[in-house]
């Protein structure tokens, strides 16, 4: 399908709110960070970001960007954790714990735990003091390796080297994670979520480290 007709948004200037507006939609769908962190006095916060992946793999690290708070320009209480004790863990959210994950992205008053409030099951972690989310099939513990302001500094870029992962057995089988048993939730624009949805296979045409899921192709085009 050939796209015929454009508009064009000349992003030289573009304000926060419709640069923000435009990214959500046109990067999609984006994995949900479903992000445990402490503070000081060791209280749990618990938040979703959508502005997250993994940057490198040797060693694994991953990178989540958090905006300061619309309005009043505070950072938010995951950001500062992370600043202040350099620890974090990553919780995959799925269908199973999307209901769950959304609630954790209202406010809360400053010092109150969402997952106390919300119930949610933790486990203790095995490098990091920061729990986890016992409803997500994968927990990545990370500690904090740079801190990146980007931008006019609304946005930060906290990226963390993985020190252990936790995989159930329902998804991993000791070599790979099965993504579709996984059941990720991803972040669209607006108020949407959505789902794997049809899965698509091709052949792997370059190897990628340990050559995963790749065979050599019988002819390069």
């Amino acid at each position: 399908m050939v796209h015929e007709h454009f508009s064009c948004v000349d992003g030289e200037r573009l304000d926060t709110e419709t640069a923000y507006r435009l990214l959500v939609g046109c990067v999609a769908p984006r994995p949900v960070a479903w992000i445990t962190s402490v503070d000081e006095q060791g209280v749990v916060n618990v938040a979703p970001f959508s502005s997250y992946n993994y940057v490198a793999t040797s060693p694994p690290m991953l990178a989540v960007n958090i905006a300061k708070r619309p309005g009043s320009g505070h950072t938010k209480d995951t950001a500062r954790n992370i600043a202040l004790t350099r620890e974090f863990v990553v919780n995959v959210t799925t269908e199973d714990n999307m209901e769950l994950m959304h609630r954790t992205a209202q406010e809360f008053p400053p010092g109150v735990s969402e997952a106390q409030a919300l119930d949610i099951p933790l486990l203790d972690s095995r490098h990091v003091r920061v729990p986890r989310i016992a409803a997500s099939p994968v927990q990545m513990e990370c500690r904090l390796d740079q801190v990146i302001t980007l931008g006019r500094g609304i946005n930060t870029l906290y990226i963390g080297e993985v020190v252990a992962f936790h995989l159930s057995d329902a998804v991993y089988d000791g070599r790979r994670v099965d993504s579709a048993a996984m059941r990720p939730i991803a972040r669209l624009g607006g108020p949407f979520y959505a789902a794997l949805g049809e899965i698509y296979n091709r052949p792997m045409l370059q190897k990628p480290p340990g050559g995963e899921g790749w065979t050599p192709p019988s002819k390069t085009f």
